[in-house]
């Protein structure tokens, strides 16, 4: 198998420092084979990385001269900026770009013709390989860097390809669903200290039982409303709370979220191109 090039973060925040955190932890990577800029303000940020043994700068340039592989981990509306700035440096380079609502055309536009570009969507799990991700290629990606991609993102979680008209709708449920389930979890647990139980106990049992029911969804092959079922007795306690779900709206709830973060998305995709 090929080996991996130098790996290069342009920004430093949590995704970036999830990813670099998962790299390492798969021993795809060691912290020589890592560069990372951050803006100097970002005192977190800065220490984040230096505390995995990450060499940081406080420019771009050196990123992109030093690496093979380049991630494009800063905020959306700096996105342009920055590249601008590297664009002199960019050709011959693989970029993977983790920007919400940054198009492949942007990006490609504004780099070197001779410059790779794929976009990626992981999201924080990463930091514990338990990722959820998707790419699509740029026009100019090769399969070896689809196959790269794929291996890095597989490294820390799961990684298929997808549709770039898919991503706004991907960034909704998987990019933001983390932030949905930290909520159900909390939830669960205050209903269960509300009823007498350890908080330490509860956010343990919450979090246990949530990633179990994931494993099941994810690998027994059967719909999840037979899965549902399953643990549904009649008349027992299973049918009365899933029967207060349906009558707070759960469902509407958390499909109503998705719908509003891909609108989100988009909204700010428009503002970009």
């Amino acid at each position: 198998m090929a080996t991996i090039g130098k790996i290069g973060f342009l920004g430093g925040g949590n995704m970036a420092k999830a990813l670099a955190k998962g790299f390492l932890s798969a021993g795809l990577a060691k912290p020589s084979g890592m560069i990372a800029s951050v803006h100097p303000a970002d005192k977190i940020s800065l220490q984040g990385f230096e505390s995995l043994g990450v060499e940081t700068v406080v420019q771009n340039a050196p990123v992109v001269e030093q690496a093979e592989v380049v991630f494009v981990s800063v905020k959306p509306q700096v996105v342009p900026a920055v590249l601008q700035e590297i664009k002199s440096l960019s050709a011959g380079k693989l970029f993977l770009s983790v920007a919400m609502g940054i198009t492949l055309q942007t990006i490609e536009s504004s780099l070197s013709p001779q410059s790779r570009v794929i976009r990626v969507m992981p999201n924080i799990p990463a930091v514990v390989r338990s990722g959820c991700s998707v790419y699509v290629r740029g026009s100019q990606a090769s399969d070896a860097d689809a196959q790269l991609t794929q291996r890095l993102l597989e490294s820390v979680g799961t990684c298929e390809p997808v549709a770039e008209s898919q991503l706004d709708t991907v960034t909704a449920l998987s990019g933001s669903g983390p932030a949905y389930v930290f909520v159900m979890i909390e939830a669960l647990a205050d209903g269960a200290v509300h009823m007498g139980m350890p908080r330490d106990l509860a956010y343990r049992l919450a979090a246990q039982t949530v990633l179990g029911a994931g494993h099941m969804v994810r690998d027994s092959g059967m719909h999840p409303g037979q899965l549902k079922d399953s643990v549904t007795s009649p008349g027992g306690s299973t049918a009365a709370a899933l029967r207060q779900l349906e009558l707070s709206g759960f469902r509407a709830a958390v499909a109503g979220a998705v719908e509003q973060a891909t609108l989100r998305c988009r909204q700010i995709s428009g503002q970009q191109t």
